[in-house]
């Protein structure tokens, strides 16, 4: 697949699992830059935009709302998350008071105290040294992916139900599935289990003595997760 294609794809499959201020906040924000970004370092390397998130919203230590450029969470969960961040030096520099300044780097400090792994590329880089942008993506990610284990496989479907769980913040429920992608009880349920068989999330029981599985979540447990 080319990647214009699988770019437009990609974009609508995020547009179209959000709502409110997180689709707002997706449709103005992903810009040429962060597009560029995708095309000339993401794509050449990987190949592939699986597992990458557009616009991903975050909390910082005052529970105010922040929004990443990317977000990159690898499969199977790993523990590993890297924020990738497209700089223009007159947004992101130039343009800055002292205080946003400040912000900006305490909010990285936050971030990579909660275990998070912060890159960032500065427009002219992306758009005309876009081979140095991919050698230091190599070097940040490579070993992460090298430690993925081969041969398993998730759908689609599988990776945005992951994705709703994380950005819930809680235990998802079959129910809760079923509701967000307007499907019968049956199948949100396949698709939980599938995730549970695949070891990225686990079924938590409920019931007398444990019974049956009620609740749902990400192996790695949510706490981890932003």
């Amino acid at each position: 697949m080319e990647f214009q294609q699988a770019y437009q794809q990609f974009m609508e499959r995020h547009v179209a699992a959000r709502s409110g201020e997180r689709r707002g906040r997706l449709l103005r924000g992903n810009r040429y830059a962060e597009t560029l970004f995708a095309q000339q370092v993401w794509w050449p390397l990987c190949g592939t935009l699986d597992n990458l998130h557009p616009e991903y919203e975050i909390y910082d230590w005052n529970r105010k709302s922040q929004f990443i450029d990317y977000v990159f969470i690898p499969l199977p969960l790993t523990g590993d998350r890297f924020g990738i961040e497209c700089d223009g030096f007159q947004s992101h520099v130039k343009d800055m008071d002292r205080e946003s300044f400040s912000y900006a780097l305490n909010r990285d400090t936050f971030l990579t105290g909660l275990g998070w792994k912060m890159l960032h590329f500065s427009f002219d880089d992306i758009q005309h040294r876009p081979e140095v942008c991919r050698m230091l993506q190599q070097l940040a990610i490579g070993p992460t992916l090298m430690r993925q284990p081969s041969g398993l496989t998730v759908s689609p479907t599988e990776k945005d139900v992951l994705r709703l769980a994380w950005q819930w913040g809680k235990p998802v429920r079959p129910k809760d599935i079923a509701e967000h992608y307007a499907v019968n009880f049956r199948t949100a349920r396949k698709w939980l289990q599938s995730l549970v068989e695949k070891g990225m999330m686990r079924g938590v029981a409920s019931g007398k003595q444990g019974a049956y599985m009620c609740y749902y979540e990400p192996t790695e447990g949510l706490h981890k997760l932003l």
